[in-house]
């Protein structure tokens, strides 16, 4: 497996990078492996402090690593770099719960970056990111990643409203305190950038997706406003918008179970779009979702671009239906045409497959 090509960082010869939401998924056995490179490139000497303790519970010349998926395998992807001849000091990989790294213990062999260095971090408390924000304080700290988030897929009905809060509070609110919590340093250097994980759907509405697209949706408004006004600044902010990627998240994300007390007391055209858009989830994870490595060049061209744009996506999925989105505004031609893509035609006022 090839590394992804590192774009020129011809003017960010030392890169200090924190990304948020390393705790996650199966892109664990990826990152293991490229921390126990046979080349010796991630040698390791950061420290790991779980929350509450004085000292460290786990320590091999105070080795730290990240927890798993996108955010992990993209910290051990940075924290790599220095070995490919770009100073990356330091890659700040964050998380939750740092208790969730003991399962790392297996898998990394004593092999990690000595760039990289493990910090606790809620984007859901403002305590943790200003203690965050205070260790980083005397690095320049030139790249932001928001990557933490959270999903929720169901009929609307079944949406609890602590569960939308609490995906509001994560994906929307979580990275408007990160962006809080570092913009004035880089507002104060007028330079820095701001990377977001959003997703496909934060541009189109996905069926059964409903509270999740509205919190990306947010997420995409919010951005696209902000980078307006920090253009002066020299600060750069791009949203990358991922779609079906192998990780922890699907398995992660509250969804109700079709057969469950909540499901049985809906409608049953309902419950049986439901269950017909679980079908559609499975194949298209089956056939078309993406390995992480294939989405990291997205994060890592973002990063390392002189001139990042707005908006990239990490997949072509959903692009025609994207393209459809736009050149017909009233918006009728698309919600038919994804209405068809995922259910099959046919259904409209009530017909039966």
């Amino acid at each position: 497996m090839g590394w992804p090509r590192w774009p020129a960082l011809a003017a960010m010869e030392r890169t200090t990078v924190l990304i948020t939401g390393c705790s996650s998924g199966i892109g664990l056995g990826l990152a293991a492996r490229l921390a126990a490179d046979a080349a010796r490139r991630f040698q390791g000497k950061g420290v790991w402090q779980p929350r509450g303790s004085g000292s460290p519970r786990w320590s091999h010349q105070g080795e730290t690593e990240p927890g798993g998926g996108l955010g992990w395998v993209l910290a051990v992807q940075l924290g790599g770099t220095a070995a490919h001849g770009h100073a990356l000091s330091p890659v700040y990989a964050t998380m939750r719960d740092l208790a969730k790294g003991e399962r790392l213990l297996e898998r990394l062999g004593g092999c990690c970056p000595d760039t990289l260095e493990l910090l606790q971090l809620d984007v859901t408390d403002p305590c943790s990111l200003a203690a965050a924000a205070q260790r980083v304080q005397g690095q320049r700290l030139d790249v932001l990643v928001c990557n933490a988030g959270v999903g929720l897929m169901g009929p609307l009905e079944t949406c609890s409203d602590q569960a939308m809060k609490t995906l509001f509070d994560v994906n929307l609110f979580g990275a408007v305190r990160t962006i809080q919590a570092f913009l004035p340093a880089m507002k104060s250097r007028r330079a820095g950038r701001i990377i977001v994980s959003s997703s496909i759907g934060g541009l189109q509405g996905l069926p059964f997706n409903a509270v999740y697209c509205a919190s990306k949706f947010a997420v995409e408004g919010l951005c696209e406003s902000l980078a307006i006004v920090l253009r002066p600044f020299n600060i750069h902010l791009t949203l990358v918008q991922c779609g079906p990627v192998h990780t922890s998240f699907l398995a992660n994300l509250q969804r109700p179970d079709p057969e469950s007390s909540e499901m049985r007391g809906l409608d049953a055209e309902t419950q049986r779009l439901y269950r017909r858009y679980l079908g559609h989830c499975q194949s298209i994870f089956r056939d078309t979702a993406q390995e992480v490595e294939e989405v990291l060049p997205v994060f890592l061209e973002a990063i390392g671009s002189p001139c990042p744009p707005l908006r990239c996506a990490s997949t072509q999925l959903l692009a025609p239906l994207w393209r459809l989105r736009l050149s017909s505004p009233d918006g009728s031609a698309y919600v038919r045409a994804m209405h068809d893509f995922v259910f099959g035609g046919g259904e409209a006022g009530g017909e039966q497959p």
